[in-house]
């Protein structure tokens, strides 16, 4: 926004959407293996089916002399034959047919599925649950395949037998999902899902005392499984298949674990100083919530704004910070990025938003008595200062941990899936040690949290090649939340003696050697990571092996915990993620009715590259639009400022459209319609500005619900409950064929192609920016080509709440936030005023 400009209002956008009638064609069949000897094939299947229930049977009978923990089923493995021929999944998850949901049975249950890897051979994999009541009905799947035709000509059941290699009876490490082998010759804890089941956490209580086992008391109820921890070896557990306990996955457990030049007279009294001209705001205000070491609230700068009551902890009887990162995050979160700038300054610092917080990691000296997850530590934490008090505000995790898949970066885990649960509005309900996080989710509590994408173990001099090879940590790939990375603007050589010769690391305007990114996601079906970048600093180097990183003069000045005075340094994602959260808490201070989901599009949707990062995107962009987006995932969308964050301007409006519908309906999940919006477009403005430059940035935001099992993030089982995408009208285009052509695209995606868009020429495309459940991209174009358009359509595409037939979510309204903003150098031009005639909206004339 170019300086001098007045400070004008977002422009939210009601009552100019319409629904537009759905018409789609199924998609191809897929991939099936052509199989020559018929008998063979399926007659060597059934054989291996066969034996592997008989295989089952004897387990139970020698190894389970306890009725009661016996298993009511066999779990068997299902091993594809080539990459290229994935197996068929919706076959193997079936119920019974009750129309009463509450007295439905399974018959069999898909629970895990190991994916392909095309580059090493391997093929897919799948365990699955049959009940001993319905084994003949699975067998004559099988059996039909032998016997029968379908109309077509086909065998019976041709897609699921054809492309099955090999049946055999499962073992416990084919319920293993995380990385490498797991440990086999020591006691350890290991995270169990199970399978929803009313008895299934209490068989495995007894199944752990029978064994003498040591079981967390603790658990976590998710959509579609429940997750608990047992200590033991890998022996001790290699039964459990074959016990009447539910289990469907095990993985290695992510536990929390601690994080580790003036004279201070001199300091102490700037900070008295700076703490007398501090306003706090009022208790109602939005807050920023602290998810973190916990915080050292008597501090002269922060004890006004956090009060004693909103000081809780999940861990030991204390909330205060032993540790200082949560007091360093506090200060950046309250105070911003200007610290110092206040501390030399002489006005009064008024304070629009308040600070809670929330301590989930131990310190040092403490030892908890049993290992707490994340995602259960997580689920707990948000509840706390939700109960104490009726305020709005922003989760700030400034935390990360590695994920439990190091060789599959990007996939969800426990404390992902929970961040995308509680996100969307999953209720947080407690009760003794258990903690459920109940379905479906309600809008209304929806919750926005903002998290660091974590970062590097380790500084080199060419610092972009170590963070495009350090994989955003655990939860940073959650889709619903916040991403934040870090940049610097921050290359000042310190003037001590002692670094002469040293230089910064990364150039001003650049990625911070301290981030990590998303390029090890590859071109995988996971967001892209961070969303935005905020200010992390530099490192110095001293041109051969050594590397300063917390260097005060290139990091941000913030609040100590050694005293109530003190002041610190910090930098790297966490300072980066606590800059975020401030931002979000303006917003909700400056325009209370926007929804979390239209706060986190709007900080995105005003992020602007620095010139470094442009010059490297467009660079990328020479090579493609898939390279393009490969920066996408160091940059994210860039750094947005609090000017363009909170106001339009005369040259630069920005319009939100908060809006909601409904994607699927009836028995049979169709898709009535989709959403067309008619935007108050400035024409006469935009046509007389000719051949001016006019820039068009369109963010759409929505959260989804995760499932967080892993059995197959393809086809009918996705992790998303739902996709939206957005698509605008080509210019001199008519709404009869837009409305046709946005149809098509829509059939295209559904069955497994990739759209291919219009006439406009967008920065990013339709393919590259459809990933996640945040999307934005950008027109750079001219005014009279602008002119001509003003219709964007939003539209759904399935995903498990379709695929799985899922009736609690039939019928279900979702809603999404369309930040759509057009912007102009040219001088003397007005596009805010007449957006805002349109709307009806009044328009504020500051008083000279």
């Amino acid at each position: 926004m170019a300086e001098g400009q007045e400070h004008l209002s977002h422009l939210l956008v009601e009552d100019r959407a319409a629904d537009e009638e759905f018409r789609r064609r199924g998609g191809p069949d897929p991939k099936i293996r052509p199989v020559e000897d018929r008998a063979g094939h399926g007659g060597g299947r059934l054989n291996e089916l066969q034996s592997a229930f008989s295989s089952g049977d004897e387990t139970r009978e020698e190894q389970l002399p306890d009725d009661e923990l016996r298993a009511l089923g066999t779990i068997i493995t299902l091993e594809g034959s080539d990459p290229a021929y994935p197996l068929k999944l919706d076959t193997l998850q079936q119920l019974t047919s009750h129309r009463d949901p509450q007295r439905r049975r399974p018959k069999w249950l898909l629970l895990s599925v190991l994916p392909a890897d095309s580059g090493s051979g391997i093929p897919e994999r799948a365990t699955v649950w049959v009940s001993d009541d319905y084994r003949a009905k699975f067998l004559q799947l099988f059996e039909d395949y032998l016997a029968k035709e379908s109309p077509k000509g086909k065998p019976r059941n041709n897609e699921l037998v054809a492309n099955i290699a090999r049946i055999r009876a499962t073992i416990l490490g084919d319920l293993w999902q995380s990385e490498g082998r797991p440990p086999e010759g020591t006691t350890t804890w290991w995270e169990l899902w199970l399978r929803p089941n009313a008895d299934g956490p209490d068989l495995l209580r007894r199944f752990a005392e029978a064994s003498g086992l040591t079981i967390s008391q603790r658990l976590l109820r998710l959509v579609d499984r429940d997750v608990m921890w047992v200590e033991a070896t890998w022996a001790q557990l290699e039964v459990l298949p074959f016990t009447a306990v539910p289990l469907a996955e095990i993985r290695r457990p992510e536990f929390i674990d601690s994080i580790e030049d003036l004279t201070a007279e001199e300091q102490a009294e700037y900070v008295d100083d700076l703490a007398k001209r501090l306003e706090p705001a009022d208790e109602l205000q939005p807050a920023v919530c602290h998810l973190d070491t916990g915080v050292a609230r008597t501090h002269v700068l922060i004890e006004q704004s956090l009060a004693p009551q909103d000081l809780h902890t999940v861990i030991g009887v204390s909330g205060f910070d032993q540790d200082g990162h949560g007091t360093k995050m506090a200060g950046i979160a309250l105070l911003g990025a200007a610290v110092d700038r206040h501390l030399l300054g002489s006005d009064s610092v008024v304070l629009r938003h308040r600070l809670e917080s929330v301590r989930i990691l131990p310190t040092k000296t403490e030892k908890p008595h049993e290992p707490r997850a994340y995602g259960d530590v997580t689920a707990q934490a948000v509840s706390l200062p939700e109960i104490a008090a009726t305020r709005r505000r922003v989760f700030c995790m400034p935390v990360s941990t590695s994920t439990d898949t190091p060789g599959n970066p990007g996939q969800p885990t426990l404390w992902s899936a929970t961040v995308d649960a509680l996100a969307v509005g999953a209720n947080v309900v407690s009760n003794g040690d258990e903690l459920r996080l109940l379905a479906p989710p309600d809008s209304e509590a929806a919750r926005l949290l903002i998290v660091s994408a974590g970062n590097v173990t380790g500084y080199v001099a060419d610092h972009l090649a170590e963070s495009d090879t350090s994989p955003v940590r655990d939860p940073g790939q959650a889709w619903n939340a916040l991403t934040v990375g870090a940049y610097t603007d921050l290359d000042a050589v310190p003037t001590d003696p002692a670094f002469a010769g040293w230089t910064p690391v990364a150039r001003k305007g650049d990625l911070s050697p301290h981030s990590r990114t998303s390029l090890p996601f590859g071109n995988k079906p996971w967001p892209i990571k961070p969303d935005i970048v905020m200010e992390g600093g530099n490192v110095l180097h001293d041109t051969a092996s050594m590397f300063e990183p917390n260097h005060p003069a290139l990091s941000l000045r913030t609040t100590g915990h050694t005293n109530d005075q003190a002041l610190a340094s910090a930098n790297a994602t966490s300072a980066a993620t606590a800059q975020a959260s401030r931002l979000a808490a303006l917003v909700m201070a400056t325009y209370p009715e926007y929804w979390p989901e239209t706060i986190r599009a709007l900080l995105v949707h005003s992020a602007q590259w620095t010139p470094i990062m442009r010059d490297e995107i467009d660079r990328a962009g020479q090579s493609g639009l898939q390279a393009k987006q490969m920066l996408l995932r160091r940059y994210g969308w860039g750094v947005p400022t609090e000017e363009r964050v909170l106001f339009s301007s005369d040259r630069s409006v920005t319009l939100v459209v908060q809006d909601e519908f409904t994607p699927f309906e009836g028995d049979e999940f169709k898709v009535p319609s989709f959403r067309l919006h008619d935007l108050p477009w400035p024409r006469e403005v935009l046509q007389d500005l000719g051949s001016a430059s006019v820039t068009l940035r369109v963010t759409l935001s929505y959260f989804i619900e995760p499932t967080a099992s892993r059995r197959g993030w393809r086809q009918r089982y996705k992790y998303a409950s739902h996709g939206l995408r957005f698509e605008l009208q080509d210019p001199l285009e008519s709404e009869a064929h837009f409305i046709q052509r946005v149809n098509r695209e829509a059939r295209t995606e559904e069955a497994g192609g990739r759209p291919a868009s219009g006439q406009v020429s967008w920065l990013v495309g339709a393919n590259q920016r459809l990933y996640g459940s945040l999307h934005q991209d950008i027109w750079e174009t001219y005014g009279s080509a602008l002119a001509d358009t003003g219709k964007i359509a939003v539209y759904p595409v399935g995903g498990w709440w379709k695929n799985n037939k899922n009736r609690e979510r039939v019928d279900r309204k979702i809603r999404y936030a369309l930040v759509v903003s057009l912007q102009t150098d040219a001088t003397d031009v007005d596009l805010y005023t007449p957006v805002a005639n349109l709307l009806h909206t009044p328009i504020e004339i500051p008083i000279e």
